[in-house]
């Protein structure tokens, strides 16, 4: 029986390539994002091994929802990629934008948590997976970063998560790339590291044989 991955910001980006990569492994996968018309359209694409299931990830009910959606599609849920993400267009925090850094907290931090609380009675009964996109600002120390400080509660978090999940057989890994090209930025980084890349790091960590966990995946660019 195939497994089933459900997957946050599946619309574009990393997302969606993930998407695809773990479809073309074999698995079943379930997008979640709030554009319901990319996702219609990337789960046609993929074919009937994809399924849209639309929501708002700082919205708990709308993950569990959509969790719960995926579990009665495909008969469970395998494995959670935690993908949404967003930053801020203000650097710093004397110059930064607090109403920013709450729309931010909530979609890189609580979305995250949600996610997780709502995936693990899902995982118990697979032996599960979560993973989460954290980053190199994640692992290093940029002036006055409020994003960069989101990514480190990510990186503390899914290590965190990982000592809890494996009381029952579960995983938790951390996906953490350098700079991708990425609708993120607002030039195309032919050079970085592309969508796909990542995907296939998240799909290293996902088909690990059960004796291994691999806690974290660290990317950077080859330029």
């Amino acid at each position: 029986m195939a497994k089933t991955l459900l997957i946050t910001g599946a619309s574009s980006g990393i997302g969606a390539a993930t998407a695809k990569a773990a479809a073309s492994a074999g698995w079943n996968v379930a997008l979640c994002a709030r554009s319901a018309d990319k996702l219609e359209a990337l789960a046609k694409d993929i074919g009937d091994a994809a399924l849209a299931a639309p929501c708002d990830v700082t919205k708990r009910e709308e993950i569990k929802a959509a969790l719960q959606k995926t579990a009665d599609h495909f008969g469970g849920v395998d494995a959670v990629f935690a993908n949404a993400g967003t930053g801020a267009q203000k650097p710093g925090v004397e110059g930064g934008d607090p109403d920013e850094w709450h729309d931010m907290i909530h979609v890189n931090i609580l979305a995250v948590l949600y996610a997780a609380h709502e995936a693990i009675p899902h995982l118990k009964k697979t032996k599960g997976q979560f993973v989460v996109t954290g980053s190199k600002a994640g692992r290093d120390t940029f002036k006055g970063s409020v994003y960069s400080a989101t990514k480190h509660f990510v990186h503390g978090f899914g290590e965190n998560l990982a000592e809890e999940m494996r009381e029952w057989g579960g995983r938790a890994t951390v996906i953490a790339p350098g700079m991708v090209d990425t609708a993120f930025f607002d030039e195309p980084k032919p050079t970085k590291i592309q969508p796909e890349d990542v995907a296939a790091a998240v799909m290293f960590a996902l088909e690990q044989p059960q004796t291994a966990a691999v806690r974290e995946v660290y990317l950077m660019p080859n330029d």
